[in-house]
């Protein structure tokens, strides 16, 4: 029996970090035996909120690619490809907003919340509000039957499946309705304690340096109420405890909590062992990137390589979306 196929992708607006590899990465990977996967490099959505610096995307195309790799992604296994490479995709974003109604997009929940969170650039463009239906084509061009993504991606995939339902209504049964896959995710904070972000600066970077892990976990904030290393501290409130729990072994954990509770062990201390932890996990990733970097002709062959094998979805997909449509 054929594997269903899903599809996901990520905007490339810089090196990949710590809570990209639990909240995508590592979900990935799991699914690339079960499912015929195509990942694909979001760089047309990276122009909704930065339009006004595009330089630097073509470069973080690279380093976004090498991080999936370097996380365990296989070319063998999967299809990558980067957005603006297959124009397919740009023709049937422009047939699906015709039909797409303006509520739809202003009731976005992340629409509001960028709005509000992002309020150093300027959000009030038609890219930006419409990108749920740029959205919607990169996922139904590929006809994909599911989307792995987290809880609160979940509504852009309900749009999506929204604007398929009613283009199959007035053009025929022309797209699968993709299913949400949810993903469990860990929560990841940054040094700050706010989510991790590369924009809030906060960031654990895959491809940072163990000297630069260690002054990173350093400045993070732990137990706000401990103000002195004889003082007990709570490690259920403790964000290097929540990285404990993903990177120290349970006897660590344990006795962290423990004694970080009776004030036998400071704050100090505890961040050296999480961050030696920690670099001794990413050391793969960091490994398998050392040799990627060393033979970028590869790395860009194999990515011409999925451009080809997406296109020639992409292109049967709108032969069959024209003949639809009667255009």
């Amino acid at each position: 029996m054929a594997k269903k196929r899903i599809l996901s992708g990520m905007r490339p607006t810089g090196p990949l970090h710590i809570g990209n590899l639990h909240g995508a990465l590592a979900n990935w990977k799991s699914m690339q035996d079960q499912y015929e996967c195509f990942f694909f490099i979001a760089d047309w959505h990276a122009l909704t909120s930065d339009y006004d610096t595009t330089a630097p995307i073509r470069g973080y195309i690279m380093d976004v690619f090498i991080d999936w790799l370097s996380a365990g992604l296989s070319p063998g296994k999967c299809t990558f490809f980067v957005q603006s490479h297959i124009k397919e995709h740009a023709e049937l974003f422009l047939l699906l907003s015709m039909i797409t109604p303006l509520p739809w997009l202003e009731r976005n929940p992340t629409y509001k919340e960028q709005i509000a969170q992002l309020q150093n650039k300027d959000l009030s463009t038609f890219g930006f509000l419409g990108y749920p239906v740029l959205q919607a084509a990169d996922i139904i061009m590929y006809k994909a039957n599911g989307v792995p993504v987290g809880i609160d991606q979940a509504p852009h995939v309900e749009l999506t499946r929204e604007i398929a339902r009613r283009f199959n209504h007035f053009y025929g049964n022309i797209f699968p309705i993709p299913d949400t896959i949810l993903t469990e995710t860990p929560k990841i904070l940054g040094i700050d304690r706010r989510k991790m972000s590369k924009s809030y600066n906060n960031a654990i970077f895959l491809s940072d340096s163990p000297e630069e892990i260690r002054n990173k976990v350093s400045r993070m904030i732990t137990d706000p109420q401990r103000a002195r290393r004889t003082d007990p501290g709570n490690p259920d409130v403790c964000n290097v405890f929540s990285f404990h729990r993903l990177y120290s072994d349970n006897d660590t954990v344990q006795g962290i909590d423990r004694e970080c509770r009776k004030a036998q062990i400071g704050c100090v201390e505890c961040k050296q062992m999480m961050s030696e932890n920690l670099i001794r996990a990413l050391g793969p990733i960091r490994d398998r990137r050392s040799g990627y970097e060393a033979k970028p002709d590869a790395v860009r062959a194999i990515l011409e390589d999925g451009n080809r094998k997406a296109q020639a979805v992409a292109r049967k997909t709108m032969e069959e979306v024209r003949a639809a449509v009667k255009i």
